[in-house]
């Protein structure tokens, strides 16, 4: 019964991260990984490896947390980088993961964090799904 409830997990992950590319204009796709930079799941089809990224969302979780520490202004919650040709944000998912979105030149930023903020509310209780579930193994 475990398995099917992490199989559910990540279906609805992946639910999440197409309406969020349905959603908001100019998203390429999304990876969910640890803070550790492990990757979890991905829906990039094509570009940038799905690895290189989500180590990529947890050095800038790194920076990003020890600025708020630094500054004492608390936990990290999201950082977004814009290069000349796109965006690349990336959202605390609870203690433990992060979302990163790549989103190209015509990326919708505001509507971006609008959106990806309740999904990442939504993926904290997906996550602990997973996490429950690896703690058995």
């Amino acid at each position: 019964m475990a398995e099917t409830s992490e199989e559910e997990a990540y279906g609805a992950a992946y639910a999440e991260m197409a309406a969020l590319k349905q959603a908001v204009s100019g998203v390429v796709g999304s990876v969910i990984a640890g803070v550790d930079g492990l990757l979890l799941i991905h829906d990039l089809n094509s570009g940038p490896e799905p690895h290189d990224i989500a180590a990529l969302a947890a050095a800038t979780f790194g920076l990003g947390r020890q600025t708020g520490l630094a500054l004492r202004q608390g936990p990290f919650r999201e950082s977004t980088v814009r290069s000349h040709r796109g965006y690349f944000s990336v959202y605390a998912v609870g203690d433990s993961a992060l979302l990163a979105v790549l989103g190209g030149e015509g990326l919708n930023i505001a509507r971006l964090h609008l959106e990806a903020r309740q999904v990442t509310a939504r993926l904290i209780t997906m996550l602990d799904v997973h996490v429950a579930a690896q703690a058995r193994l």
